[in-house]
């Protein structure tokens, strides 16, 4: 498991980026060689590891049956269960049939997450992908990137079929190794961690692609040769999420700010944003763009120093944040937590499997003479998850500044923060969800952080036609 741990040390810091994560793979596959695609598992290890997935996912979610009915929950793993015959099986194979039963809970913080290792040492030693991206608009498949020496097929181009296979029939066969909540959402992760990587985790490696694209009205079928997975995709290509942090002044009449992802070194965070607003104070701009799309989240002592910069008044980053306490979660406090803190010891103190309120209290705007006054807006897509969308719905509900963009795909009412456990046979990782968190205006209504200005976030090109958009109606208005 260490590449995955690594991966996840490196995905937390602040100076994360798409170059640190070329060079980790390059490291990390010499690390690791063939020793992980040949690892193997027994059966009755992987049944054994099922059970106990099936079991220990009951004992710690907060609620496992909040989007899925617990019949159709069983009827699932028992279909699952039914496809283990063979007497040896790979890591990938058992990260495949349990991702299965776990994205069967239609929760995307419990997730057991993409085969790293696997992926690492096949893209290591040679192995080669699918070379188009996709952007998902109005359900049709668009060509996003278009890594191959076919030059016919042009950006923007739809894609309805990879060898044979409709391109919605490719896609039911790779959703169910993506956990989240609804279809949209699904699709914004395939986006996100791209088609290539996902086809090859489902359908295994080819050599050759015939894909039928449809440009201007006119279909055509076109003839595709893999790609080198390391030298040809992941050294060329960029993330769709982004962590870095920046303020510039599009405008005398206008501040933007990215605060990246919410996580990293803390105090390095608060410093970034305590000069970002010094700067905005000195400048007086009469309007702050906060960009929160392509975000992926993080913790709420980021968000909150954050929004205490553009606060009027006291708030609280959710109206109700609920936990549930059990044996394993106990005993990962005892091992990686600070007891002492209250939070954590509210874990120890309540019986197991108990449900309970943990309140964070208020938080207090920064002074008068720091604070931003003028008008705030926050730019969101489909790419603003977790912390980045419940952050989104607490500045909308509490009115301290405008939404615009797109609806994001996760909702800012959560079955979230997370924490992780190992199967006791295979070591594979499993994320879930111990709490809920409800939005500030208590709204629930199974829907993404809605905007108050619609702006279409495009991913064809490279044009920002929500920040463009935005600007245009500021510089309009006023």
């Amino acid at each position: 498991m260490f590449a995955q741990k690594v991966f996840k040390a490196m995905a937390d810091t602040k100076v994360f980026n798409i170059h640190r994560v070329k060079h980790f793979l390059v490291f990390i596959s010499c690390l690791l060689g063939l020793q992980i695609s040949a690892q193997q598992f027994s059966r009755s290890a992987v049944l054994s590891d099922l059970e106990y997935l099936r079991s220990s996912l009951e004992a710690t979610h907060f609620d496992l049956y909040a989007y899925t009915s617990k019949k159709a929950f069983e009827e699932n793993y028992s279909e699952v269960r039914k496809q283990i015959k063979s007497d040896s099986l790979t890591l990938l194979e058992v990260i495949n049939l349990f991702q299965r039963v776990v994205s069967r809970a239609n929760n995307a913080h419990t997730r057991i997450v993409f085969p790293v290792q696997p992926y690492i040492a096949y893209a290591e030693s040679g192995g080669r992908v699918f070379p188009l991206e996709v952007a998902i608009e109005n359900g049709k498949a668009l060509v996003r990137k278009n890594w191959s020496t076919n030059a016919s097929i042009p950006i923007g181009a739809e894609l309805k079929a990879i060898n044979g296979m409709p391109i919605d029939e490719v896609f039911r066969e790779i959703y169910p190794q993506i956990s989240a909540e609804r279809l949209y959402f699904k699709n914004a992760q395939l986006e996100g961690f791209t088609l290539p990587r996902f086809y090859w985790q489902v359908f295994g490696e080819q050599q050759e692609f015939q894909v039928e694209i449809v440009h201007n009205g006119r279909h055509s079928t076109q003839e595709l040769k893999a790609i080198k997975a390391m030298e040809e995709f992941e050294m060329k290509r960029d993330d769709i999420l982004k962590r870095d942090r920046d303020l510039v002044y599009p405008s005398n009449s206008t501040a933007y700010l990215r605060p990246g992802e919410f996580g990293g070194e803390e105090d390095l965070y608060r410093q970034f944003i305590d000069s970002a607003f010094a700067d905005i104070h000195a400048k007086m701009p009469d309007n702050l763009i906060i960009d929160l799309r392509n975000n992926p989240g993080g913790d709420d002592a980021f968000s909150d120093y954050l929004v205490s910069y553009i606060a009027d008044k006291p708030f609280k980053w959710a109206s109700r944040f609920q936990l549930k306490t059990n044996d394993i979660l106990k005993e990962h406090v005892r091992q990686t937590k600070d007891t002492t803190e209250a939070y954590w010891k509210s874990v120890l103190a309540h019986k197991s499997g108990a449900v309970y309120e943990f309140d964070f209290g208020y938080h207090e705007p920064q002074p008068q003479d720091k604070r931003y006054n003028g008008r705030v807006y926050v730019l969101v897509n489909r790419h603003s998850y977790s912390q980045a969308a419940v952050t989104a719905s607490q500045i909308q509900d509490y009115g301290f500044g405008q939404i615009v963009g797109e609806e994001t795909a996760e909702f800012p009412n959560l079955y979230a923060s997370i924490f992780s456990y190992k199967l006791p046979e295979t070591g594979i990782n499993v994320d879930v969800s111990k709490g809920k968190i409800q939005r500030v205006s208590g709204t629930d209504n199974k829907m993404g952080v809605i905007p108050d200005i619609r702006i279409k976030d495009h991913l064809l090109d490279e044009n920002d036609e929500v920040l463009d958009g935005l600007l245009k109606q500021i510089e309009n208005k006023f």
